[in-house]
């Protein structure tokens, strides 16, 4: 007779699992969301690049580095969205300009969260609603197909429903579309359906709910050659002008493009050569 007891206890509490204990948010200064069961997972040490090393996104640069304080100093900020070009930095930005709020002495909080999390926002947002910091959460790569009904958690974030976003929290992406959808995927709905003007224009007008939207471009020879001079002066790696160029425009010839992350391989592959640890 125990064993049957014991056997229905435990579905029990695998139908009714204990609370999740609240999050230490001291841990750290950025944390990733991970389900299954939530939590927070401290990261003690974020890979990023200095923000004075991103070359070529100078007003994107400025643009988010003054809303991202602005949001930590207690006032006024919008949610971002960053489109673009891939390889251009995106990603890099967040996390740098994170980094640069925490050195000038101003407290924030970064919280990644994947797309594929998006449907657990709202217990993420429980968590972190009424805590005294201050939270920039960020999902990298975010957007969505024709099915994908993901962008209805989003919602949760960038208007909150009757509740409201919480004061304490703003929200960053980045997409490599302007609309988080195809181009194709829009113009083949719009031609499919009975009512063209609504058959997208709920995920479409997601993109309009971010307040900032900072467009990330192809980058031409000049800033690509600047990247990578600047990566030379920051790890003290020596070469000589004409050489940097003649080996540079040979690698981004065989890659077949320029961006800020086929520059940062190059040079990674320059101070492998020189023996220097990165």
């Amino acid at each position: 007779m125990t064993e049957p007891l014991v056997r229905i206890a435990e579905a029990l509490e695998r139908l009714a699992p204990p609370p999740v204990p609240a999050p230490d948010l001291t841990a750290a200064d950025a944390f990733l969301w991970q389900t299954g069961p939530d939590r927070l997972v401290p990261v003690p040490n974020v890979a990023r690049v200095d923000i004075a090393l991103l070359q070529g996104i100078d007003r994107a640069k400025e643009t988010l580095l003054a809303n991202t304080l602005q949001f930590a100093r207690g006032a006024a900020a919008n949610n971002a969205l960053l489109w673009g070009a891939r390889g251009m930095g995106k990603s890099s930005l967040v996390k740098a300009v994170h980094a640069e709020v925490l050195r000038q002495g101003v407290p924030l909080k970064l919280v990644e969260l994947a797309r594929e999390d998006l449907p657990s926002v709202g217990r993420l947002l429980n968590h972190l609603r009424g805590a005294p910091d201050r939270f920039v959460l960020y999902c990298d790569d975010l957007s969505f197909s024709h099915d994908d009904q993901h962008y209805k958690s989003l919602k949760a974030v960038l208007d909150g429903g009757i509740e409201g976003r919480p004061a304490n929290v703003l929200f960053y992406a980045t997409s490599n579309r302007r609309h988080l959808m195809p181009r194709d995927m829009i113009e083949n709905e719009r031609s499919t359906a009975i009512n063209p003007s609504e058959a997208v224009e709920e995920k479409v007008s997601l993109s309009d709910r971010f307040g900032l939207w900072l467009g990330f471009h192809p980058c031409d020879q000049d800033q690509f050659l600047s990247m990578i001079a600047g990566y030379c002066t920051a790890y003290g790696v020596e070469i000589s002008p004409e050489d940097l160029r003649a080996e540079a425009i040979e690698w981004q010839a065989t890659r077949g493009n320029r961006s800020g992350r086929v520059a940062w391989q190059f040079f990674t592959d320059l101070a492998g050569r020189r023996g220097i640890a990165l």
